[in-house]
């Protein structure tokens, strides 16, 4: 494929979603996509290895040009809105997704919100291997990124194989995209595709 995709100043989720919408009934083994910033550059990326493509990304007048390329072609079957969903290959059983939308759990005092929110996180490994997939977005990015003392848990729940994303367009907004400590950057075709697969959605 010759012809360059081009998804600069769009916002997410919007390039994955061309990337999804440029494969679906097409016959290609190669895809050429340009963005202008890093959360659409990992978000693009991964979506691509999801569809079996080996990729390759260059930095080209300070934009991300991501080549996607794969033996044989890819089919409109073959196209996925979202990352597989085995998480535990040994478990086959419910699977609980949890959407963390704040810094801070309930309204009232900030302090006590940002106690009882770190207590949530600390708490859910209680849920077992139900627990699949742990999303943070808008403010709740904070317990992913820097310094945070949720970094620890996290990667806790991680090694137990829980998937842990965090909402690129939130991490750029507050300034946390280059901090992020654990997990991976997700968008919202994920996360609602995920609320999607989930049996149980639970938002705090």
């Amino acid at each position: 494929m010759n012809d360059v995709l081009d998804c600069c100043g769009l916002e997410c989720p919007a390039p994955v979603l061309r990337v999804r919408d440029a494969l679906t009934g097409t016959a290609l083994s190669q895809i050429v996509v340009t963005v202008d910033n890093e959360a659409a550059r990992q978000n693009v990326s991964r979506f691509l290895e999801h569809q079996n493509y080996q990729v390759h990304t260059a930095v080209q007048d300070g934009l991300f040009l991501i080549t996607g390329s794969r033996d044989g072609v890819v089919t409109t079957e073959s196209v996925c809105v979202a990352d597989p969903v085995g998480v535990y290959p040994e478990y086959s059983g419910r699977k609980i997704m949890v959407l963390v939308t704040s810094a801070h759990m309930g309204r009232g005092d900030d302090d006590l919100g940002d106690m009882l929110m770190f207590n949530f996180i600390k708490t859910l490994q209680e849920m077992g291997p139900e627990l699949w997939r742990v999303a943070f977005v808008n403010s709740g990015v904070s317990f992913v990124a820097g310094d945070s003392e949720a970094v620890p848990l996290l990667q806790e729940l991680v090694a137990s194989g829980v998937q842990i994303r965090a909402c690129g367009a939130c991490l750029a907004y507050f300034h946390l995209l280059e901090t992020l400590q654990v997990g991976e950057i997700t968008n919202m075709l994920e996360i609602v595709t995920g609320m999607k697969l989930a049996d149980t959605v639970v938002t705090v």
